[in-house]
């Protein structure tokens, strides 16, 4: 038995020898076949995913320029990215027309501002050395811009707001939107025709300043002068009629219990862009339109101003939170149609994303005072008519927190108030100064280095 036994034992460990390499290869052969499977099964899905993600764009573009394709006409993807880049921020639009609503505010600020203190210091220069000089041209054109803005803010204070208000008020909605398109058509009539009339005054200024003492010349510019001031004088007075208007409108519009404010949105936004997006315009055009869009802006902003003074006065019951919405809706609708307005113009009409960085750099050198190639290229804003407007609607306001007490309380809450927003405005005048600067000269100099690395490459 010991003898077997012993025999056994090396025929066991023998076989467990031979089999052992038996079992190993069939494990190995089924990880193996079980990796391959799941790497075959994930090729086959990422295969799967990228085909369904070609064809999936290849439809969208297909839907996209369906009717070119049914035209016969050649399909290339850069011809769509105008239109997305324009929708998505890739183009300066948007930061272009932000600088000129501030380059507008600059200028409302000195008007404000700087000119009543250049003919303070004259004034003060005059009464001290007791000598009549001949004014420079400075000194003239300060003048014929005082006299301008006074004739506007006196003549404005005639006329009934609560007459003309209960006037438009009462008409339907379709005549509330002929009423504001109308104004707005003079108004832009009227900004462009005063901005050749002050070039005119500016330029007869120039020439009084600088004639001979001789009689006759000095008689013929001295009354081109005056007749230049006259026609300047009623230019802004209707210039500035037609803003008070047009702020009333809106306030109306605003006020009224029968959505009058997004039918009056809607339709005059829409029209347009029927009547801008749908005709061929030239780089020139398209940069003179976005200084427009600015312009305009700056008024919607000064008839907002218009409104929150006449709620101050007249509103009863919690007002405010609704003047926002009202006024936010307002924003959101002048934004989305710049939005549509310009992406189709650049759509149409192949002007490339890059030309509205040249129109913003343009802006840049004005604001930095560098010249510029051509005079259309410059932003021309005349704030005279919205300087009238404005203080002819926060007079009253004024006038409604005065002392009710003797002449000289009065006086002394008019000198106060006064003195609090001139320092104000002068404040908000070198602090929008300062920003404008900062950013022009970043934005100069960025186009300077990006045009020196394309001429290196």
């Amino acid at each position: 038995m010991l003898s077997e036994t012993r025999r056994l034992r090396p025929l066991t460990t023998v076989m467990r020898r031979r089999l052992v390499p038996l079992v190993l290869p069939r494990q190995r052969r089924r990880n193996r076949f079980s990796l391959s499977v799941s790497w075959n099964i994930k090729m086959i899905l990422f295969r799967t995913s990228h085909l369904l993600h070609t064809s999936w764009r290849k439809c969208t573009m297909e839907i996209l320029c369906g009717a070119q394709q049914l035209l016969g006409m050649k399909k290339d993807e850069k011809e769509f990215m105008t239109l997305s880049s324009a929708c998505h921020g890739d183009v300066n639009w948007y930061l272009l027309i932000d600088v000129g609503f501030f380059v507008c505010f600059d200028s409302f600020l000195s008007l404000l501002t700087v000119m009543p203190t250049r003919m303070v210091m004259t004034i003060w220069r005059l009464l001290k050395t007791r000598e009549f000089k001949r004014p420079s041209t400075i000194e003239l054109s300060d003048f014929g811009c005082f006299l301008i803005m006074a004739c506007g803010v006196t003549v404005l204070q005639q006329i009934d707001i609560s007459l003309i208000y209960h006037m438009i008020r009462g008409q339907a909605t379709i005549k509330l939107y002929v009423i504001y398109n109308v104004l707005e058509i003079f108004d832009k009539l009227c900004q462009t025709f005063i901005g050749d009339v002050l070039q005119m005054l500016f330029h007869s200024a120039e020439e009084l300043a600088r004639c001979p003492p001789d009689k006759e010349s000095t008689r013929f510019w001295i009354w081109r002068f005056i007749s230049d001031q006259v026609l300047a004088v009623v230019t802004s007075i209707v210039h500035s009629f037609i803003l008070l208007v047009q702020a009333i409108t809106l306030s109306a519009c605003i006020v009224a219990h029968y959505n009058a404010l997004p039918a009056l949105l809607v339709s005059n936004n829409f029209s347009e862009i029927k009547s801008y997006v749908f005709k061929g315009y030239s780089k020139d055009n398209v940069h003179s339109m976005v200084y427009s869009d600015s312009i305009e802006r700056f008024h919607i902003s000064a008839f907002v101003l218009f409104v929150l003074a006449q709620n101050i006065l007249e509103a009863e019951g919690p007002w405010f939170e609704s003047f926002l919405i009202n006024i936010l809706l307002v924003y959101l609708f002048e934004m989305a149609i710049d939005v549509i307005k310009h992406s189709f113009i650049a759509k149409f009409n192949n002007i490339a994303p890059i030309a509205y960085s040249e129109f913003l750099e343009v802006l840049c050198k004005q604001t930095l005072h560098m010249q510029t190639e051509g005079a259309r290229k410059k932003l021309t804003f005349v704030p005279l008519a919205p300087a009238c407007v404005v203080i002819r609607v926060l007079t009253p306001v004024y006038a409604a927190n005065l002392p009710y007490n003797s002449l000289p309380w009065r006086l002394s809450g008019i000198l106060l108030f006064s003195a609090l927003t001139y320092v104000m405005l002068t404040s908000l005048k070198v602090l929008t100064g300062m920003i404008l600067q900062k950013h022009a000269r970043w934005y100069v100099n960025r186009c300077q280095r990006r045009k020196h690395h394309l001429h290196a490459d």
